[in-house]
């Protein structure tokens, strides 16, 4: 696809993205979807309500109604337009930067599109083939202010929320200023827990952080954790559909580690997890321990919502999936990615047992990361050359599902581009911290110097 990549389509605002490109994709979105009805939602970013004004009106001009929630966690929106059987709009560049925005397209059965969607509205737009409506027969917008009250109560019926209550936590939410922050301090206060916030002001600015929930964007979490003396801390993107951890003593925790312990409370034999290409050891080690298949997909939640449907069409189960950055679905709830839903059931296992011993079998292996960017389209060529002559050099078989990843047994190493931002990643992981750390500086150093080499 052209247009839309591993999560939607996204750009920096006025510079590759433009209401007036979100305008033909709502038109081709209500000429393919041909309902009454649709949802515009969007984050808090501060071109949000321009780009939604956008797509309300491209809906409008194609003959659909709109309900405008406006500024709604992702897994709200979701949710919003799966129990009134309407698709949506939903503006959001999830964890970019704040100069950036991006439209995300949910079906009326309240599920991001599946690829071959995707790929049907994408060629309305490059074809400009839209079902304009005549003057008398476009639609109209309907402000909706429940949307928000509703996800939370619905959250509230979908956890064990007497356990949560019972064990007295303590808990600092993160929202990063984004659009958890008008739900989940309400989500975990209902819960039960003592509530402590930092960074949860509505305000698309992101003037406390950056909105991805990396470490090095998290030291006032993570110190505040601490000073509250506080059981967990939970940190959201820009639109809440992801949700990682800070245990008891501040210290971060992998989202490949709460990941796998989520699994291994989650799976039993027979089962089915799905993770993306650049999975963690972690997941392999659990799905062995437990009997349950994993199967990888290119990384991206369209790739991993396809798959899933996929199995549970053959009657496979699917209790958990997602990827090692705090996105995780439980399909049998529902599937879409859902941070506030994985603190709640995160909060069901801290309930037991300090999150320090819950992650403690997980945390054998250290993952690095490495982010390369590219100006141009010759320099990304260069860099993609580079990787897959580094792959082919290596002694190990390439897996090129999505990218190049190499295993070598004690370690992996993944190359990939990005399919939100103009970066090339590379993944490392390894039970030996100065393995994974080489594996990474191994790979990066070659595309940077072929990207180097582009620019001159």
């Amino acid at each position: 696809m052209k247009l839309f990549g591993s999560s939607g389509t996204r750009g920096v605002v006025g510079d590759g993205l433009t209401p007036e490109f979100v305008l033909r994709v709502a038109k081709a979105a209500g000429t393919v979807w041909d309902e009454e009805r649709a949802v515009v939602a969007r984050d808090t970013r501060t071109t949000g309500e321009m780009l939604a004004n956008a797509a309300t009106s491209g809906l409008e001009s194609v003959g659909v109604d709109v309900d405008r929630l406006g500024p709604t966690p992702t897994p709200a929106a979701v949710r919003y337009a799966g129990k009134n059987g309407r698709p949506g709009i939903v503006v959001t560049a999830s964890h970019n930067p704040s100069e950036y925005n991006g439209v995300k397209l949910v079906g009326a059965d309240g599920v991001e599109l599946a690829v071959e969607d995707l790929e049907r509205i994408e060629n309305h737009v490059l074809g400009e083939e839209f079902s304009n409506a005549s003057w008398d027969t476009v639609g109209e917008s309907t402000a909706i202010d429940t949307a928000n009250r509703e996800y939370v109560t619905d959250l509230l019926n979908s956890v064990d929320r007497e356990a949560i209550a019972a064990a007295d936590l303590t808990v600092v939410v993160d929202p990063g200023h984004g659009a958890g922050a008008l739900t989940s301090p309400t989500f975990f206060r209902e819960l039960g827990c003592d509530v402590v916030t930092v960074n949860a002001n509505p305000d698309g600015h992101f003037p406390g952080r950056q909105s991805e929930p990396v470490e090095p964007n998290l030291r006032d979490l993570k110190s505040l954790v601490s000073a509250a003396d506080a059981d967990l801390g939970i940190a959201h993107d820009g639109d809440a559909d992801r949700a990682v951890f800070v245990d008891e003593r501040g210290e971060f925790i992998s989202g490949e580690a709460s990941l796998a312990a989520l699994a291994a409370a989650e799976l039993e034999p027979s089962d089915a997890a799905v993770a993306a290409v650049n999975v963690s050891q972690r997941l392999v080690d659990v799905c062995e321990a437990i009997g349950a298949d994993l199967e990888l997909t290119p990384i991206g939640s369209t790739n991993i919502i396809t798959r899933i449907r996929e199995l549970k069409a053959d009657c496979v189960r699917v209790p958990i999936a997602g990827e090692g950055n705090g996105g995780i679905f439980f399909p049998e709830h529902w599937l879409v990615r859902d941070g506030a839903y994985v603190g709640a059931r995160f909060l069901e296992l801290v309930a037991d047992r300090p999150a320090s011993d819950v992650i403690e079998p997980y945390t054998d292996y250290e993952n690095v990361r490495v982010n390369i960017g590219y100006e141009t389209e010759a320099e990304l060529d260069a860099m993609l050359e580079a990787a897959r002559q580094y792959a082919e050099a290596a002694d190990a078989e390439p897996n090129t599902k999505d990218g190049y990843r190499l295993d070598y047994g004690d370690a992996w190493v993944l190359v990939r581009p990005s399919g939100t931002e103009p970066k090339v990643r590379v993944y490392a992981e390894a039970g030996d911290p100065s393995r994974a750390d080489d594996l990474a500086s191994d790979a990066a150093a070659s595309l940077r110097d072929a990207r180097d080499a582009a620019a001159e």
